[in-house]
């Protein structure tokens, strides 16, 4: 699978998931645009995979996004990949009555309405050409119910994973594909400081492969569906899971 010749923006790529599709797209082959607010660890990602180029911005910013792709129109005219990952949460487990609004907004913000702004932006752009690839992050909290799950940023994560299927059926006749990965739990830098290694074994345990994953399992998954190899595939959910997921 090759990305040669390919512009790819990877949203919220200074670390983790992101950092790791980053490095998988640019051993592919691709002009790969970094993104991110950290620009120290934007800088090191660079420095690793040979980025073509790094932008930086809020992705719940409008204004942010469009400086983005004007930027990355200057150096490259183009976009051909845009892999939609910057998202996040700090809230945790609980009752539903105790989630404050302002937790609400806060993590549909940052997850549901980055992605939606974040492919506003740059829909245009692939229209034009008629061609293109994109890439939405949910997760499997968004696949599962589960009396643990941290409610808004599901919620905000299954609402990515249906606008991802509307993209794909609004941008199918433009030549533009559209898919969603919905990883489980990945052993990112930071779950590994987070997570206690027997909360890790035990968690490897209730997944039919009996490992977690790792953001390389995620980026090998992106770059599929970012390759020709995936031509006729739009519209689909890959749960990136271990077995965790089974639907």
């Amino acid at each position: 699978m090759t990305l040669n010749g390919k512009v790819a923006l990877v949203t919220g790529s200074s670390r983790g998931i992101g950092a790791a599709i980053a490095t998988t797209f640019a051993a592919a082959g691709a002009q790969v645009v970094l993104h991110g607010r950290d620009t120290a660890a934007l800088a090191e990602v660079q420095a690793r995979t040979g980025a073509a180029a790094v932008v930086t911005g809020d992705v719940t910013v409008a204004a942010d996004l469009a400086r983005m792709r004007e930027e990355i129109l200057a150096r490259h005219g183009r976009l051909d990949i845009l892999v939609a990952n910057a998202g996040s949460t700090t809230s945790r487990p609980a009752p539903i009555e105790d989630i404050t609004e302002e937790s609400w907004r806060a993590d549909v913000d940052r997850n549901l309405t980055g992605t939606f702004l974040t492919v506003k932006t740059f829909l245009p752009l692939m229209k034009a050409q008629r061609s293109g690839a994109i890439i939405t992050l949910s997760s499997a909290a968004g696949r599962k119910p589960s009396d643990r799950t941290i409610v808004a940023y599901a919620a905000a994560k299954a609402g990515v994973q249906l606008f991802t299927q509307d993209l794909a059926a609004q941008a199918g006749p433009f030549g533009i594909r559209a898919n969603c990965l919905a990883p489980e739990t990945i052993l990112t830098e930071t779950n590994r400081q987070w997570i206690p290694p027997e909360v890790q074994r035990s968690m490897a345990e209730a997944h039919p492969l009996r490992r977690l994953g790792t953001p390389a399992d995620v980026a090998r998954a992106a770059l599929f569906l970012a390759s020709d190899e995936s031509s006729w595939i739009t519209g689909v959910i890959v749960d990136v899971a271990g077995g965790a997921v089974l639907s």
